[in-house]
């Protein structure tokens, strides 16, 4: 920072370990102009919340609290409002918090969103004006919403779909690669990309999972010409996969 001219402020500085699973080390500290650092658990990033054991757990928490007072805010104004005007205040502010880098929590298992989808399951309650128990899937259908792990699919594949494109930055196109038989077939045209064969078994990196949920796709959504028709193509295919 010194060699741009840029001052560090340490008063705002934090410091996240990441430690693995076999290392001894646990605890770290740097001393910065004899002010030292200490590491924390958790650190805020662009609105995101890491962890020092990436599970992402501290980030769905304060995305549920937040949603949550949004959604007490609303439901006290709720007599006030019409059912359309209740759902464009939470797909403006609740369910844009639920799909605010959500693609970050793809390789996390079902038990760990469920908070999040409690909160769409409430939204949806309440712009109906609904009891607490009443049964969700048939509101999230006439709302034409994606529950929250098809909406975690839909921005992947939208990434990996820009990324085999070169459309997306150079870091995710350098994570996907398309498909190329090494001799002329007809898989060359099916818009298959390229599993890494050295990943582990069961890995959950986006470079794994991107192009495992592309290859299930039908051969005519993978191949889509544009971006718009490849997002209405996916929205109907997830909404036919996890709702009807």
């Amino acid at each position: 920072m010194a060699s741009h001219h840029l001052k560090l402020n340490l008063n705002k500085t934090e410091l996240l370990f990441f430690p693995c699973k076999t290392t001894l080390l646990r605890e770290l500290s740097i001393t910065v102009h004899g002010t030292t650092v200490t590491a924390s658990h958790y650190a805020k990033s662009l609105g995101v919340v890491l962890d020092d054991q990436l599970d992402l757990k501290e980030h769905i928490k304060a995305t549920s609290r937040s949603c949550r007072f949004l959604l007490y805010s609303i439901r006290r104004i709720r007599p006030y409002l019409t059912m359309h005007s209740t759902q464009l205040l939470v797909q403006a502010t609740v369910t844009s918090r639920l799909d605010y880098c959500n693609s970050l929590l793809a390789s996390l298992p079902a038990c760990a969103i469920q908070p999040l989808q409690m909160i769409q399951n409430s939204a949806a309650r309440l712009i109906y004006n609904l009891p607490k128990f009443s049964h969700v899937t048939p509101l999230l259908r006439s709302l034409h919403w994606l529950p929250v792990a098809a909406r975690i699919r839909f921005k992947a594949l939208t990434l990996a779909y820009t990324a085999a494109n070169r459309t997306a930055p150079i870091y995710l196109q350098d994570m996907i690669r398309s498909y190329v038989p090494a001799r002329p077939l007809r898989s060359a045209t099916a818009g298959r990309l390229v599993t890494p064969p050295t990943l582990p078994k069961g890995s959950q990196s986006f470079s794994t999972l991107a192009p495992q949920w592309c290859n299930e796709l039908p051969v005519p959504l993978r191949t889509s010409p544009s971006l718009p028709i490849f997002r209405r193509g996916l929205k109907t295919h997830l909404f036919r996969l996890y709702l009807d």
